[in-house]
């Protein structure tokens, strides 16, 4: 039976109009306390408006926000912050060049007798308990740009806690980190719950949702789905109703017919982080590259790229060795490289969509030494229409655009280079369930046409339901290659378990 006692924080008839567009229309979601509630939904969805009402940055046109049954107006960000209520986003706002303990009190310094100057053993101290608290022995006055971005993460919920947040809010907080930092941040999440913080938790990750939360809500299309325990639904009923259709239509059938040799590699070696990698990629083929994280899947990637260079070893393209000493170099001899961080190395954000999908080449838009500006919006309209990005027109910053739609303007440009071989360094990574399913189509779309792909993917039914053949990397060397009939969750997994773990039968996951 619901008592209102024991929801911190109640949301009803939450609607939010944009200009041409209804973000959110009738959302409600209630949180109890120390309570870890999963907001779900595809990029639109309205996850994001929903939190930004929720934390005072927009305010709603029609709904009400109840904290410990009263209920406030959420007018702007200080308001929320006074509430107890606090975000860890995606992207973290953090201040680079200034210790960890000036990052925790960032606006909330700390002072000591009446006096306006920052008490600085007071603020060391305080920033060491929060840490202490969390099972963190990061140093106070370390520098934050130098903490991975794991640590980073720790220091955001030091802040927060700072704040005495009742309410924390996390956005994608597992989508840079690798399987232990992400167990490592499961344990300090759990450890929040157990001290009565109530959290509200938005991923794209089944893995942490099925791991850390009590409920899930589902949005679609800025409507409100529904809510279920999480005891009683499963990933392939959560899909469903995030996009309207089983998991089962996800992974496209296959068509492809394998032909010629396009990428062949021998004996590729560089010091440190690989060892003697050989393979073939033929045309029309996925061609999966797995293993668990650290075994050097990445790194080969980045010498075929030219990004990087090998130490040993030989690459040949159609059958003509090639000396690939830069990634201008690996474009001209029709390589492209997806890579894994689309926002760092992939896109130029405050850049439009057209101007990033045209810039790989500039010179197929060069009318008498200058450059034509219809002929540039004229491909990227072909591209937006061909990949279904969804944007307002191809004059949209890269930056606006969604997760899955930032991902598909990185392909437009690796496609209007020409390249043949294209390599997708995890082309699904942080994106939702329809943005992936039509990056899946995308690939076999291209597989089809004889384009050659390798994929490198920590994703397992990826690979098991779109590669034509698996490599599989332990401790920077091939282990296995599998067809795509060996192919099994417990084949793979064996192949990329550490000599000394498989040997102790112990269990690891990719």
């Amino acid at each position: 039976m619901r008592k209102e006692e024991d929801f911190i924080l109640e949301l009803e008839g939450i609607t939010k109009i944009f200009p041409g567009i209804k973000a959110l229309d009738d959302v409600r979601m209630d949180l109890r306390r120390g309570e870890i509630h999963a907001l779900i939904g595809e990029n639109g969805a309205g996850k994001s408006t929903f939190i930004k009402v929720l934390t005072g940055i927009h305010q709603p046109d029609a709904g009400s926000i109840r904290l410990n049954g009263q209920k406030i107006d959420m007018a702007d960000p200080l308001v929320a912050r006074r509430h107890g209520i606090a975000a860890i986003h995606q992207h973290l706002a953090v201040y680079p060049d200034l210790s960890v303990a000036e990052n925790i009190f960032m606006g909330n310094e700390q002072t000591a007798g009446g006096f306006p100057a920052i008490h600085w053993k007071k603020t060391r101290d305080k920033a060491a308990e929060l840490l202490h608290a969390l099972g963190s022995d990061i140093d106070p006055n370390s520098e934050m740009g130098e903490l991975s971005v794991a640590q980073q993460q720790i220091v955001e919920i030091a802040q927060a806690l700072s704040q005495n947040a009742q309410v924390l809010i996390m956005d994608e907080p597992t989508a840079a980190l690798s399987l232990r930092e992400s167990e490592e941040l499961y344990n300090i999440v759990r450890g929040l719950k157990e001290k009565g913080t109530s959290i509200i938790l938005i991923s794209h990750r089944f893995e942490d949702i099925f791991n850390l939360a009590d409920r899930v809500t589902v949005l679609r299309d800025g409507r409100y789905i529904g809510t279920w325990d999480i005891t009683e639904t499963d990933s392939d009923t959560l899909v469903k109703h995030m996009v309207g259709r089983s998991i089962d239509q996800f992974y496209p059938k296959k068509t492809a017919v394998i032909g010629e040799p396009l990428l062949s590699v021998e004996g590729l070696s560089r010091t440190g982080f690989f060892e003697d990698v050989s393979f073939t990629l033929h045309a029309g083929e996925i061609l999966g590259l797995t293993g668990l994280v650290g075994a050097g899947r990445t790194e080969v990637v980045e010498v075929l790229s030219g990004v990087t260079r090998a130490d040993k070893g030989s690459v040949a393209i159609r059958g003509q060795k090639q000396d690939i000493h830069s990634p201008h170099e690996a474009l001209k001899q029709g390589v492209s490289l997806l890579p894994e961080d689309r926002q760092k190395q992939g896109l130029l954000l405050p850049w439009s969509i057209r101007d990033n999908i045209t810039l790989p080449r500039l010179d197929l838009h060069d009318k008498h030494g200058l450059l034509s500006q219809a002929s540039e919006k004229k491909t990227a309209e072909e591209y937006i229409r061909m990949l279904s990005i969804k944007a307002q027109s191809g004059e949209d910053r890269a930056e606006s655009l969604s997760g899955g739609n930032q991902q598909k303007v990185v392909i437009s440009k690796l496609l209007t280079c020409g390249s043949r071989i294209i390599i997708m360094d995890e082309p699904t990574k942080g994106v939702d369930v329809g943005s992936k399913a039509a990056i899946y189509q995308i690939m076999c779309d291209l597989a089809a046409e004889g384009f050659g792909i390798l994929m490198v993917s920590s994703d397992m039914p990826e690979v098991l339901n779109l590669c034509d053949r698996a490599l599989v990397m332990r401790e920077g060397r091939i282990s296995a290659v599998f067809t795509q009939k060996e192919m099994s969750p417990e084949a793979l997994l064996k192949a990329a378990m550490p000599l000394e773990k498989a040997r102790k039968g112990e269990a690891v996951h990719a």
